[in-house]
């Protein structure tokens, strides 16, 4: 299993005592959930339910850390703090050198996400999914039973509803050169857009009555590959 590389993630700190209270109500995931895990995947969403970063909780020994991708940790931290208000919480992000330790390789290494099915949220990528369009629901990165959290309207009522139209799905493409966000078509139409791409293989989130049919991107023909879970 590859190191992780420290320069692709920054890690956030919520410390203070009301750190865990703060971001509960901000996040998909259950943040008490930490007691017992020892990291958490989880994501934070606008107020459409689309997900703007999706993160990986980790306690630290001063408060609770967010590792997310290093080239949207300043956006994100200063986003977070407009929603702080009287909460006694610092905020602050860290150097590069902290992330280390905090994650597993295959939890960071670009390609073994794409096998996993596991999306990765950049700042080119950020607010154009939701949730459950990212299967987040079956990674067990939302939590149905905690209080009131950005996004958690809409995210419930899709839940409820039992239905996603579109969902991500793990391709392999005939040849290099698929881009991230390239439009994927079924020959005639968009039906989906790319959200990750390492060589051949990468993730996209296309109509799930699509998913076991080949598609193209960048003019590259995509098939699929199906889901180490089920949908």
């Amino acid at each position: 299993m590859p190191e992780v590389n420290s320069e692709l993630y920054r890690l956030i700190r919520a410390r203070g005592e009301d750190a865990i209270a703060f971001l509960q109500g901000q996040l998909t995931q259950d943040v008490t959930a930490l007691e017992q895990a020892k990291r958490l995947l989880a994501a934070w969403c606008n107020a459409q339910g689309r997900v703007i970063v999706i993160v990986r909780l980790v306690t630290l020994d001063d408060g609770v850390g967010l590792v997310v991708p290093d080239d949207i940790a300043d956006a994100v931290l200063q986003r977070l703090q407009r929603y702080r208000l009287r909460a006694r919480v610092d905020l602050s992000v860290a150097e590069r050198d902290d992330v280390t330790g905090l994650l597993d390789a295959r939890d960071a290494d670009p390609l073994a996400l794409i096998r996993a099915g596991v999306p990765h949220i950049v700042s080119a990528n950020s607010e154009k999914f939701t949730a459950h369009m990212l299967n987040l629901d079956r990674l067990g990165a939302v939590s149905f039973s905690k209080g009131c959290y950005s996004g958690q309207e809409i995210i419930a009522r899709t839940q409820n509803l039992g239905t996603s139209r579109r969902r991500l799905m793990r391709y392999r493409a005939d040849a290099e050169g698929v881009s991230p966000g390239a439009a994927v078509s079924d020959g005639d139409n968009r039906v989906g857009d790319v959200v990750n791409v390492v060589g051949r293989d990468l993730v996209a989130v296309t109509p799930v009555e699509h998913h076991e049919q080949a598609l193209a991107a960048d003019g590259i023909r995509i098939v699929p590959q199906g889901l180490p879970y089920e949908l």
